[in-house]
């Protein structure tokens, strides 16, 4: 895409940086995930103040179209994964019936204390033992999601386990245990810093938290899982119909 503004228009000019920013952002290699160039760039090649620049970026940033990541650039939020809360699946399931490949960056799972809420969740009692498992998982770009699973002492299942296939048909073919209900609860929160850093965002940028709990077909709990997402990287959907 040329670059290029008139500077003799009777359009100021912040607006027409911003007009052309939203027609680079619908191109590629940007539309697909790239970063733009500096804002310092720009504004060398446009023959204009990197304020004026700023001025158009902070515009299309509150409207949710660009977000800036520290210490990397700005990029297009165009394309995000949208899940629907109606028909929830494993991650892996999920991101395949999407045909999206993924990475498991980390994978490790080990025996730990489970908390006062879990606990309460799972009706054990507090300081019980239980399966922890841990999953940093993302794209080519880097990860994008981290998720902590705990699981009920009932279904069997292991540290040991191959945790890199479907969760949920491990626990149904393997361990006899299938899940049948998930109650999310979704929440935006300030990153924890360790978080932030497994994800390679700042602690000031959008977070998106959703807690899961599973239960088997006669209602009694299985999973708990917890996952924090990079908000531009993930939509959550609820269809909703009235009833008559």
């Amino acid at each position: 895409m040329n670059l290029k503004i008139d500077h003799l228009s009777v359009v100021p000019i912040h607006a027409q940086v911003e007009e052309l920013l939203r027609k680079l952002i619908d191109e590629p290699p940007y539309c697909d995930g790239s970063y733009l160039p500096p804002e310092s760039e720009l504004a060398k090649k446009l023959g204009i103040s990197r304020n004026t620049v700023r001025q158009a970026t902070n515009k299309l940033e509150y409207e949710g179209l660009i977000i800036r990541r520290k210490g990397k650039g700005t990029k297009a939020v165009q394309k995000t994964v949208t899940t629907q809360l109606s028909n929830w699946h494993s991650f892996t399931q999920e991101m395949n019936n999407k045909g999206i490949a993924f990475i498991n960056y980390q994978i490790e799972s080990y025996k730990t204390f489970v908390s006062d809420k879990i606990a309460r969740f799972f009706n054990l009692p507090e300081k019980t033992e239980v399966v922890k498992l841990i999953r940093l998982r993302g794209d080519s770009d880097g990860p994008f999601v981290y998720f902590e699973s705990y699981f009920h002492p009932r279904t069997g299942i292991t540290a040991d386990e191959d945790f890199s296939k479907p969760l949920y048909d491990i626990l149904e073919n393997k361990y006899n245990t299938p899940v049948s209900l998930s109650r999310e609860e979704i929440t935006a929160r300030k990153v924890k810093p360790h978080i932030a850093s497994l994800l390679n965002i700042s602690k000031n940028d959008p977070i998106l938290i959703r807690e899961r709990f599973v239960s088997d077909p006669g209602g009694r709990p299985v999973e708990y899982n917890i996952g924090y997402y990079q908000a531009d990287k993930f939509t959550y959907t609820i269809e909703i119909q009235k009833r008559t």
